[in-house]
């Protein structure tokens, strides 16, 4: 009678929860205007790996802190990484990664790069921002992310969308073992942060 019962709850609500997740990382393909130019905004795929590559060594100088094989790892189907990338005019110009922690209730987001040319112009605000509603619908209670010590341009933006210092990690980066900050957004916290990209 037990075992019945379990079953029938796993099929009744645990199902129901994946479904929920699957509808909530769906994307329609769409258009965008984001500061008065037009973008092309989609979920990314394993085709796009070598358009993510081009943007990697672009922010990189000529590196790519991931290879194509963990892309690739990160790209196939699952319901616990959420990709976004924007084109302009066919070109990918900017990308957004993310894992997702249902246990933790946080949204990890891995990776961010804009192509240099296409910077300050709120893509990766953008970006950011619908990763931060998507975790919203999911329920989660944080977003997380690391950023180089150095790198207080990208500091500026991350703490502009409402994310906190959260510690240090020592060594954190392979390359240079520069350090990284740990930022985390308290997804209870914002309704009360300005400026939120009308989300």
């Amino acid at each position: 009678m037990l075992k019945n019962l379990i079953n029938w709850y796993r099929k009744t609500f645990l199902n129901t929860n994946k479904s929920f997740k699957r509808e909530c990382l769906k994307v329609k393909n769409h258009n965008v205007e984001i500061n008065d130019h037009k973008y092309y905004v989609a979920k990314a795929m394993v085709t796009d790996i070598p358009d993510i590559i081009k943007v990697e060594k672009s922010v990189y100088n000529g590196a790519t802190p991931w290879t194509a094989d963990v892309f690739e790892t990160e790209l196939r189907p699952r319901d616990d990484r959420f990709y976004l990338l924007v084109r302009y005019r066919d070109q990918l110009v900017a990308f957004i990664g993310s894992s997702l922690n249902d246990k933790a209730k946080d949204c990890h987001i891995s990776n961010v790069a804009v192509l240099s040319e296409f910077q300050d112009r709120g893509l990766g605000y953008f970006l950011i921002a619908k990763v931060i509603q998507k975790a919203r619908q999911l329920e989660y209670e944080t977003v997380s992310l690391e950023v180089r010590l150095s790198n207080v341009r990208a500091q500026r933006l991350y703490s502009d969308l409402g994310f906190k210092k959260n510690g240090l990690k020592k060594n954190y980066y392979d390359d240079d073992n520069e350090d990284a900050l740990d930022m985390v957004l308290d997804l209870n916290l914002y309704e009360t942060i300005p400026n939120n990209f009308g989300i």
